[in-house]
């Protein structure tokens, strides 16, 4: 698990997701770049009350990365997820999901939900295979205009 001294990292990786599929977030590369770049607010993020933020590493490297963030009503969120193209294809993705979904049980969590963008078919693929489902509910329009978020929900707990 991460901690707000951990910023660094977490920069370089976000970054580098948002660089690289950026049809995938809500977020945009330019809205941490420039005066949106500053020690302050990556450690903010790192600092969201009852948050879980952790990295994927291969060989030594980290190579992705998610989070967790409570939203209420025994509901949290995973978001942020990402994992660098040279190491797809090895069960990190899977890796991150499970290690969300145990800090999730820990605390504990009824619903763990996500959102993911239309289109972006290997990403429900692996939400899917971990055992989320499509919830119908409407999602937020992307930032490129043109695509919309799919809502997925695993349930964890009886209601």
């Amino acid at each position: 698990m991460l901690t707000p001294d951990d910023w660094q990292m977490w920069r370089e990786l976000r970054l580098a997701a948002l660089a690289e599929a950026p049809y995938a977030f809500g977020s945009r590369l330019a809205d941490w770049q420039g005066k949106g770049d500053r020690e302050e607010r990556w450690r903010t993020r790192l600092s969201i009350p009852g948050s879980y933020n952790v990295v994927a590493v291969l060989h030594g490297q980290p190579v992705g990365l998610a989070s967790g963030i409570p939203v209420g009503n025994g509901e949290a969120e995973l978001i942020s997820m990402w994992v660098a193209p040279a190491a797809r294809g090895r069960g990190l993705g899977d890796q991150l999901v499970a290690a969300v979904e145990r800090w999730a049980r820990q605390v504990p969590i009824g619903v763990l939900r996500l959102a993911v963008a239309e289109g972006n078919d290997a990403a429900a693929a692996l939400y899917l295979r971990n055992g989320f489902s499509f919830t119908g509910e409407p999602g937020e329009l992307m930032p490129d205009g043109v695509h919309w978020e799919q809502e997925m929900a695993k349930r964890l707990r009886p209601a």
